[in-house]
């Protein structure tokens, strides 16, 4: 067979034939390569061929060969051999043999049927019991257009990839995928799906294995998917994929799973089957043709006919036509059949090469579809699930050349769809599937420190938004460690983010204490305390046994406060009570007198008595109460009869009091027997001052004054004020709060946090008394804010406002390199470097400051910062000495100062006047008219200098020169010059009796004029001899040439007959016989050639020459001889030479020569067969010439009897 491309370098030596063989045998093809290392794959119907038991692939060398081993009707088709870009067709024919019965196969379909189909590109047929697909390394170098119809290659991981096969119910198949290790910085992760996204690696168990190894020699990975004992529903779509890292690849396959093979015996049960292909379908006829009698089948003679290729190719109306004529019954199940039969696919007229089956993409990334067209003006339509795309900002369409592209920007979910490119009918479709990332932790989890019992708040931040978010605290392992009051937590065993959680424990506090009573019988007994937390709870005890609550005992607890009640008290009550909070080591006690009172009658009054241990005003005698916490004074009293009482609030002692009653609300007043009872409910700093109590009865009154303080946690100290920073450190000071709360505040708590975090960290755990803290480790160049705590004895006060916000920064380090740069009587120019730690922080400027020597007064030179490394400082005191220095800012402040190693003295340094004459101006400076002069030359001197320019020792013209002087240079500018401007110009600088001179030396060149008396000398042959003269004007330059043009008196275009010649003589030839001439001269300077030129007044005629003639010649046998003529012609003439009228330019035995018109043919060793006619023909775009001569070639030894020519030489 022909190739199917024709190729100018073919990778075969060898191609293997088509070949023919009968049934049953073996046949072989054999290729050779011409290389040995190349890479060899054989192919079935455009399908890769493997190894098996059917097929028997070999390689030695750079010779290959496919074996075929019982070779059957169905490997009739169409084979290929492909190395590297070539591949090479050929095919296999059967035998037929001269006596066969029709195919029974064609009269009944058997179930079998679909397993003769041709075999999957494994190479392994259905009776395999364990078939391997692998397609190998065959893919390596070969073209787009025949690659299997496999996945796009996204990466290129797979070194083989796992193929398409066919297996039997009931029976193993084994998948294997090979990748390459050697390029990977880790093993790489592989899945296995069947359909679209189920993952095999869950239904790994009795039918299904997952298996991986690695070769450590070849440094290859091998990925195994091994199906045992196949069910019907394991056929479909199977999908590997591969990744590692950034890198991803994944491959498509499939699996066919055919109907179990009958096994030998009779069954009578399969002989009534109906004669459908599929298992499990009860369609079709019943077969009886089993149970029929054998009869002897008759023998024809007639050729065999491809049943299935005549209903392929007939129209469906004739299908019953050829089953009745060849035997057919299943109707159905013939056209099951034809339906299941590959149909060659067309190749496409529109595409060159089409969308692979499928692609995938991660959500978030972009894909690009790609397809070629046959024709690059086609129109090309997009279509996702069958609706046209149109062009956006995330659809982009692109065109290059016959490619075009479809790009999708910022994949998601939506994507997920079937699309279609459309070129007019036809199109081709493709599956894009869009693989959702894992949802990862952005921000983790922050430490938190809390105090027992308060609220914390965990915050982490995810990639996605709405993603499902478990959060966890009874982990399976614990670490616990105590460092004084804190707790720290550390999950162990998860791999999640996680946090550390620090709890501070509270000290508890007792606001009151249990006090000891003395009460009489039938009295009421009350035990109360007040503690700092309100949940904490506590035990009673009576005498060291635990007090159990009854109808007289009554144990209650409302917010801090704990009570003990016991009604109508017995002498069995008397004792100790002690309360024990729990979690904690101490207790509270107090004790219960049991008071005996005899009652005697006397008949008298007594006069109110007020009894209470807290009279007086001072310290000690002051009743404390916690704002918020509830007031009640229980006073004891006496008095015969019940005394009347009244309470009053004054602010202090000798104001005006307020009498108190149930109406002012949060006051309770009740009065008992022996006790009177006042109680504020909720106390605040207005309930501050002094109470009177005073009783009153017909006998008398007593008064009693109560103090009474409320106390209260301190008032937010002012914000914080951030003094300086450091590197990895701040200093920060705040003012006391206005209110302390009634106590003194024993110290401060701050705390820090990132400007961008929510978190607060505390710095210190024990109060800090001072208003001046040092906060350190933090990290440079990362905002912070401080906030600060007031605390006293009741507790700790809200949070002050947050600082504004502050970056540790360190200093840069010093300017290096200061040093002056120039000095006058009242200024100092100075210079300096960068520093070379400049930080985080940005560098702001820097400040210049200076002091007389022996002071430490440094006065800024300027006002603010300056971000140059040079400055001049102006209104300095002459001859004073000075000291200066340089100091860089940033964020943090100044740096460390840098200084003059020693004082300077603001004096101007007398400077000698030079001039510095630059390099090119040292030669004369050469202008064309018109162009301008700019003249830059730089002096020194100081004071300043005083310049004067001259030219040729006379003063310039203001109007026609521009003079500008400074203080470093002077500039001369001519704005268009003229032949005039040239001369020798002079500058002078001068200081009091010093000066400098330098002169410099301008020439302004123009175009010369034209020769003059241009004359022709003499004239023969094709020759004229012309002379000149030089121009007058040479244009204030040398002149470095003449151009001299010809031109035909008929014609009179110009040609040019010399250029750059020098001489004012010359000899102008090669004119043609009969013409007449005119010729004319340029003159050349550095600027150009002259504007007109010098035109002879003469004309001249060439005259006619007849050429010569040329002799014949006669040469001896043997030695090398040579024809020579010679010729001339405008433009250069072509020149061939013929023998007898027959070219023999490209002959070997001839060699040419051209040398300044002569010509030269060299006849290598002539022979008599040389002798003849040569003809040489000189043709240009003027006409032609030809000249002959007849050659004769003697024999060696031929005695001379003629007189060669004088023009015709021997090399003898």
């Amino acid at each position: 067979m022909p190739e199917p491309t024709k190729k100018t370098v073919s990778a075969f030596t060898k191609k293997p034939k088509t070949q023919t063989a009968e049934i049953g045998a073996t046949v072989i093809f054999e290729a050779e390569t011409e290389k040995t290392d190349v890479k060899v794959r054989w192919q079935r119907d455009s399908k890769d061929i493997a190894s098996s038991y059917k097929y028997t692939i070999s390689a030695e060398g750079n010779m290959h060969s496919l074996t075929i081993n019982n070779i059957v009707q169905e490997d009739a088709v169409g084979y290929a051999v492909i190395a590297g870009v070539s591949k090479v067709k050929f095919e296999l024919k059967i035998k037929e043999s001269e006596a066969v019965s029709p195919d029974p196969a064609v009269a009944e379909p058997k179930p079998e049927e679909p397993k003769k189909a041709p075999p999957a590109p494994t190479g392994s047929s259905a009776s395999d019991t364990s078939g391997t697909v692998s397609d190998g390394s065959a893919t390596e170098g070969l073209l787009e257009s025949h690659q299997p119809d496999t996945r796009q290659d996204l990466t290129g991981l797979f070194t083989e990839k796992p193929q398409s096969g066919e297996v039997n119910v009931g029976e193993n198949i084994t998948f294997v995928a090979r990748v390459c290790g050697e390029s990977l910085l880790k093993k790489p992760t592989v899945k296995w799906f069947k359909g679209k996204w189920m993952d095999l690696a869950s239904k790994s168990g009795k039918h299904l294995q997952l298996k991986e190894h690695y070769d450590r020699n070849s440094k290859v990975y091998t990925f195994e998917m091994h199906i045992i004992a196949a069910k019907a529903n394991f056929a479909g779509a199977y999908r590997c994929e591969v990744s590692s890292r950034d890198k991803f690849d994944s491959c498509n396959f499939d699996l066919v799973v055919h109907e179990a093979r009958t096994t030998d015996g009779f069954d009578i049960r399969t002989a009534f089957r109906r004669t459908s292909t599929d298992a499990g379908e009860d369609s079709g006829e019943l077969d009886f043709s089993a149970l029929l009698k054998k009869r002897a089948v008759h023998v024809s003679t007639e050729p065999e006919v491809d049943v299935w290729e005549i209903l392929q190719k007939a129209p469906p109306s004739e299908y019953e036509k050829i089953a009745f004529q060849y035997g057919i019954t299943d109707l159905r199940g013939m056209l099951k059949r034809l339906k299941k039969m590959k149909k060659e696919e067309k190749k496409s007229a529109a595409f060159l090469r089409k969308l692979d089956p499928a692609y995938q993409v991660e959500k978030g990334h972009k894909i690009k579809l790609q397809i070629e067209v046959a024709n690059p003006d086609a129109e090309v339509k997009w279509l996702k699930n069958g609706q046209e795309i149109h062009p956006t900002g995330r659809y982009i369409f692109e065109s290059v050349g016959n490619k075009r592209f479809l790009t999708i920007n910022n994949c998601t979910l939506a994507d997920d769809a079937a699309y279609t490119c459309m070129i007019g009918d036809e199109k081709t479709v493709t599956e894009l599937f869009v693989k959702e990332p894992p949802v990862l932790i952005v921000r983790n989890l922050e430490d938190q420190m809390v105090m027992k019992g308060e609220r914390v708040e965990f915050e982490c931040e995810v990639s996605e938004e709405g993603a499902q978010v478990k959060c966890h605290s009874n982990f399976t392992s614990h670490q616990f460690r105590k460092h004084g009051h804190q707790h720290f937590c550390t999950r162990l065993t998860f791999t999640m983010p996680t946090c550390q959680l620090l709890l501070d424990q509270k000290q508890l506090e007792v606001y009151q204490n249990i006090a000891d009573l003395t009460v009489k019988a039938k009295d009421q007994a009350v035990f109360k305390c007040e503690v700092s937390d309100e949940n904490v709870k506590g035990i009673w005890y009576k005498n060291g046994v635990e007090v159990k609550p009854d109808a007289r005992t009554h144990i209650t607890h409302i917010g801090r406060i704990h009570k003990l009640t016991i009604d109508e008290v017995k002498p069995e009550d008397e004792g100790d009570y002690t309360f024990v909070p729990e979690g904690y080591a101490f207790n509270l006690s107090a004790k219960l007198n049991f008071l005996e009172v005899k009652i005697d009658f006397v008949p008298r009054q007594d006069p109110p008595k007020i009894h209470l241990d807290c009279m007086g005003r001072t310290a000690e005698s002051t009743i404390l109460v916690v704002a918020g916490n509830k007031l009640r004074l229980d006073v004891p009293i006496t008095g015969d009869p019940a005394p009347t009482v009244v309470w009053t609030k004054g602010e202090k002692v000798g104001a005006i009091h307020k009498i108190l009653s149930d109406s002012d609300g949060r006051v309770h007043v009740e009065s008992t027997k022996g006790h009177c009872i006042f109680t504020i409910e909720g106390a605040e700093r207005q309930d501050e001052g002094v109470y009177s109590v005073i009783v009153r009865n017909p006998a008398g009154e007593d008064t009693a004054d109560i103090n009474v303080k409320v106390v209260d946690v301190p008032d937010p100290p002012e914000a914080p004020r951030i003094l300086s920073v450091g590197e990895d450190s701040c200093i920060v000071q705040w003012d006391p709060p206005l209110f302390d709360g009634g106590q003194p505040v024993i110290g401060y708590v701050l705390e820090r946090k990132k400007k961008k975090s929510y978190r607060w960290m505390r710095l210190n755990f024990d109060p800090y008394k001072e208003t001046t803290y040092e906060a350190k480790r933090m990290i440079e160049g990362v905002a912070y804010e401080m906030r600060v705590y007031a605390v006293n004895t009741i507790g700790m006060s809200r949070p002050s406002a947050a600082s504004q916000p502050f970056v540790p920064v360190a200093p840069t380090s010093e300017p290096t390199g200061l040093c002056v740069d120039d000095i006058s009587d009242t200024t100092i120019s100075l210079k300096w470097r960068a520093p070379e730690r400049i930080g985080s922080a940005e560098l702001e400027g820097y400040g210049v400051e200076y002091c007389k020597e022996g002071s430490d007064e440094w006065i800024p030179a300027f006002s603010g910062l300056t971000e140059r490394t040079t400055v001049i400082v102006h209104d300095l005191p002459t001859g004073e000495k000075m000291q200066f220095r340089v100091r860089a800012y940033n964020m943090a402040g100044p740096s460390l100062p840098a200084t003059l190693q020693q004082a300077v003295t603001i004096r101007e340094i007398m400077q000698r006047p030079k001039i510095w004459l630059p390099r090119n101006l040292r030669q004369t400076l050469i202008k064309k008219v018109g162009e301008m002069i700019n003249l830059v030359i730089p002096f020194q001197g100081k004071p300043r200098p005083q310049v004067t320019w001259t030219k040729n020792d006379e003063p310039l013209d203001p109007k026609q020169v521009s003079i500008r002087n400074s203080d470093t240079d002077t500039i001369l500018f001519v704005r268009r010059s003229e032949r005039k401007d040239s001369g020798k110009y002079e500058v002078q600088v001068q200081i009091e009796n010093v000066e400098d001179r330098a002169s410099v030396n301008i020439q302004i060149v123009d175009l010369p004029g034209p020769p003059q008396n241009l004359k022709v000398i003499d004239v023969w042959g094709f020759n004229v001899a012309l002379e000149w003269k030089p121009p007058k004007d040479n244009g204030n330059c040398d002149i470095t040439g003449y151009t001299i043009q010809k031109a035909d008196k008929k014609t009179m275009e110009w040609y040019n007959v010399y250029e750059q010649y020098r001489r004012t003589n010359c000899v102008v030839s090669d004119l043609i016989m009969g013409n007449e001439y005119v010729f004319r001269v340029y003159a050349m300077n550095m600027v150009g050639l002259s504007p007109e030129p010098c035109l002879s007044k003469d004309k001249h005629f060439c005259k006619y020459e007849v050429p010569p003639s040329y002799k014949d010649r006669s040469v001896i046998a043997g030695y090398n001889a040579t024809l020579s003529c010679s010729v001339r012609g405008i433009p250069k003439p072509k020149i061939t030479w013929y023998k007898n009228k027959m070219d023999i330019t490209n002959e070997a035995k001839y060699r040419m020569f051209s040398n300044q018109g002569v010509l030269t043919l060299e006849i290598r060793k002539p022979c008599p067969f040389d002798g003849g006619v040569y003809m040489c023909k000189a043709v240009n775009d003027s006409g032609e010439d030809v000249v002959e001569c007849k050659l004769e070639v003697r024999c060696k030894y031929m005695p001379l009897t003629q007189e060669l020519p004088r023009n015709l030489h021997s090399n003898s």
